[in-house]
């Protein structure tokens, strides 16, 4: 059986019931997996190498394709500068979610985020319908060859945007599994949306340094953002500190505003005794008018110079962000 499932891009097989690929009925054209993850919201993780990830960016390194980089704004970090150092072709970037931003923030605004040599930058929403035209009509203009390749990060909506692409422009009835963990996409995925474009979806490559990769299911729904952030700001006027759920502490020892961009499913409690907490610290200097990035959470702007301390798990990836 050499066939793929259409969800995730696996080969299928009925021998194993424990190994990826399993189906049932031979004439399945999705695996158990994706079966249980469309409709049941049941999901079964799989281990990956990050090395499996990159060899797939070698093979398409051999060729003259055009790249989309799809990118989460609230998942920027080391990983996705090192993704974009082993893409041989400059991208066409596309910042995905705009939907979770009010559209009174310019999508200029949002593109100044990400300061990455690339053919060219465009916002779009797969919820919203936004931009998805003039995102086709870029991809003509830079296309090389009906051949256009989507990577990105784990969660950067990859999948939620071909699946958009797909009932826009296509008459096909299947899509492309999606869900908030990571690795659900297992392996290339070819898509024809027409004569003159083929698609062809991408696992998500691991980012460690996010901090979904340390939370349980029931906190990763939190976690995950759904409709427009509204930001909430506090006004410190001396030490306080502020907890978000049970998984970040946050020490602001000097006056300041403070503007968190998170879900707004999380719980910010503000406290003015200190709370003790096993985390790891991370002792920050920031400066007038930046942001601290939580790599995975969302970011927190910062209006004057101050020291913070930060108290998550190990490995977390925190810095300031100039703007």
């Amino acid at each position: 059986m050499n066939c793929k499932c259409i969800g995730c891009g696996i080969t299928l097989q009925n021998d194993d019931i424990c190994l990826p690929g399993f189906i049932k009925n031979i004439d399945s054209k999705y695996c158990e997996r994706c079966f249980r993850i469309k409709n049941y919201n049941e999901y079964q993780k799989v281990d990956k190498s990050i090395g499996d990830f990159y060899n797939i960016i070698e093979k398409i390194n051999v060729t003259d394709d055009l790249v989309l980089l799809v990118v989460d704004l609230m998942s920027i970090g080391e990983e996705l500068k090192r993704l974009v150092s082993k893409l041989k072709n400059k991208p066409l970037i596309v910042i995905s979610k705009r939907d979770i931003f009010s559209y009174k923030v310019k999508d200029q605004k949002l593109i100044n985020l990400l300061s990455i040599p690339c053919l060219d930058k465009i916002v779009v929403s797969a919820n919203k319908n936004y931009n998805i035209d003039l995102l086709l009509e870029k991809i003509n203009l830079y296309k090389k060859s009906k051949i256009v390749y989507l990577v990105g990060l784990t969660n950067s909506g990859k999948s939620t945007l071909i699946n958009k692409i797909i009932y826009n422009y296509t008459d096909l009835e299947s899509s492309i599994t999606t869900s908030m963990l990571p690795s659900t996409t297992l392996d290339t995925i070819e898509i024809r949306i027409n004569d003159n474009l083929t698609l062809i979806d991408t696992p998500g490559i691991i980012d460690d340094g996010n901090i979904s990769n340390y939370l349980d299911n029931d906190l990763l729904k939190k976690l995950f953002i759904k409709r427009e952030i509204k930001p909430i700001t506090y006004q410190v006027k001396c030490k306080q500190y502020f907890l978000i759920d049970d998984f970040i502490k946050i020490e602001c020892l000097e006056p300041c505003d403070m503007t968190f961009y998170i879900s707004n499913r999380l719980k910010i409690t503000r406290f003015f005794k200190n709370i003790e907490t096993d985390f790891n610290k991370q002792q920050l200097v920031t400066t007038a008018n930046c942001d601290i990035v939580i790599n995975g959470l969302g970011f927190i702007a910062i209006n004057r110079e101050v020291k913070i301390n930060v108290f998550t798990y190990d490995g977390v990836e925190i810095y300031i962000r100039e703007k």
